[in-house]
């Protein structure tokens, strides 16, 4: 099968768009990602440290009162994401083991980067409280000021770092 081209970028933000409508009036929240590992490494400490997990104050809240933290919307819409990204790629003929990259980076060196970059945005979200998804789509579409100020220091973070890479996929 030869891989289709890509979805319009006006319309998969459409979209993307309603989708995040949808979430609103179906789960009564947005989209959002951030907490998924929270939830998991909860789940595996409440097991093995029960009480240090009770106590913990970032991870609390997840088994409070004995509640299991994979009991929640947020479970479902990750495996979601999973599933119909892997179904995306299938029906596009796009569903392959690869490394996207430029011509001027080896492949250790773009998932080093790649790394990093999750790395450094994982902290980010648990500062600002929300991934790019929670802040940025969810917030942002509440209106949310602090969600526009991480949407606008997101850009202004991207743009800064780019000129140091760019040069990896040109």
């Amino acid at each position: 099968m030869q891989a289709k081209p890509y979805w319009n970028p006006y319309m998969a933000g459409a979209l993307l768009g309603v989708t995040l409508l949808a979430t609103f009036l179906v789960a009564g929240q947005g989209l959002g990602a951030s907490a998924f590992q929270k939830r998991i490494v909860a789940l595996g400490t409440a097991e093995v440290a029960p009480n240090w997990t009770t106590e913990n104050t970032a991870l609390g809240k997840y088994v409070a009162d004995g509640a299991n933290p994979l009991r929640n919307w947020l479970i479902v819409e990750v495996i979601g994401v999973i599933l119909g990204g892997f179904i995306a790629a299938a029906s596009a003929g796009r569903l392959k083991a690869t490394v996207e990259k430029g011509p001027r980076i080896s492949t250790r060196g773009r998932l080093v980067y790649a790394a990093g970059g999750g790395v450094v945005m994982g902290f980010a979200a648990a500062l600002a409280r929300g991934c790019t998804s929670g802040q940025a789509l969810s917030g942002g579409a509440l209106l949310a000021t602090g969600s526009w100020l991480f949407m606008l220091m997101v850009f202004a973070g991207g743009y800064s770092v780019a000129y140091f890479v760019r040069r990896q996929w040109i």
